[in-house]
């Protein structure tokens, strides 16, 4: 069963959304068309196949308007389902609903379309060691939820900011003076828990890398960068087990398989996130 984030970090992201819809008067269509007790029952019903992620997202944002809003979700997240499946029924005041449906449906939408592109490219290695990952290429304000959408589609996690895991990348080592004295100065620096990740951009700097195992400096995960396939082919054979490889770059659902065909262990891909597009979900009055 797919792990749900606390109602603690999805409830600043969907009141920020409800504020910045109801502006500085509130939904003056609502109060102008809908009595102020009416009532409404609607379903959040999708138009096309996918993957669900953000079903807590519509929860809160129907209680943040209405508390005593019925929602029952009739799918979790991480579920695939069909086009016309009824991910879930709310029943609540017209007014209050009306007022949240559009936040609901945005997040909703944006979340299972992360989850349901991230689901494509893990179909896509299936049968390979490869997993796939994502990166830090997400929308402002909600990398969390979208990082728990790549869960929900199957991806793995990669760091969630610049404070939990060290990643040195080519600006980092031009700096330093080369990658060997990067390595070793973030080996210095790291806590036992913290990993370290080097980017290299061609076998030379990969070769610098492996020559710093023997003194037991070296990182924990060399990231492959725009590698072509014969290069992470010699890589893979190169390291022989000793570090983790991550392949990026160049990576879309036509060249993904083949990536994961050279044996490295994990693909990182920033279109899980920058470039899903949304999952088309409507809601239907009952």
């Amino acid at each position: 069963m797919m792990r749900s984030l606390p109602d603690v970090m999805i409830e600043p992201v969907v009141r920020l959304a409800l504020a910045e819809d109801l502006g500085r008067a509130g939904d003056v269509t609502a109060a102008a068309c809908i009595p102020a007790t009416a009532r409404m029952t609607a379903a959040f019903t999708a138009r096309k196949p996918g993957v669900l992620a953000g079903i807590d997202a519509v929860r809160l944002a129907v209680r943040a308007m209405d508390a005593e809003a019925r929602v029952d979700p009739r799918h979790r997240d991480g579920e695939a389902f069909e086009a016309g499946t009824v991910l879930a029924v709310v029943e609540a005041n017209a007014r209050a609903f009306l007022s949240a449906e559009r936040t609901a449906l945005n997040l909703l939408g944006r979340l299972s379309g992360v989850a349901t592109l991230t689901r494509a490219y893990v179909e896509a290695v299936a049968g390979t060691k490869a997993r796939i990952a994502d990166t830090r290429k997400t929308t402002p304000g909600l990398r969390a939820l979208e990082k728990h959408a790549v869960a929900c589609g199957g991806g793995i996690n990669h760091r969630f900011g610049l404070d939990d895991a060290i990643l040195i990348k080519d600006n980092h080592v031009a700096v330093c003076g080369g990658v060997g004295q990067a390595v070793r100065r973030a080996r210095a620096f790291a806590p036992h828990l913290m990993k370290v990740e080097v980017e290299v951009d061609g076998l030379d700097q990969l070769d610098q890398v492996l020559a710093l195992l023997p003194e037991g400096v070296g990182p924990d995960v060399v990231m492959l960068d725009n590698f072509s396939l014969a290069d992470l082919r010699r890589a893979v054979r190169r390291v022989d087990g000793r570090l983790t490889l991550e392949a990026s770059g160049g990576v879309d659902l036509t060249t993904v398989r083949a990536i994961a065909e050279t044996g490295v262990d994990v693909i990182s891909v920033g279109a899980l996130t920058h470039s899903a597009p949304n999952l088309d979900i409507g809601l239907d009055a009952l």
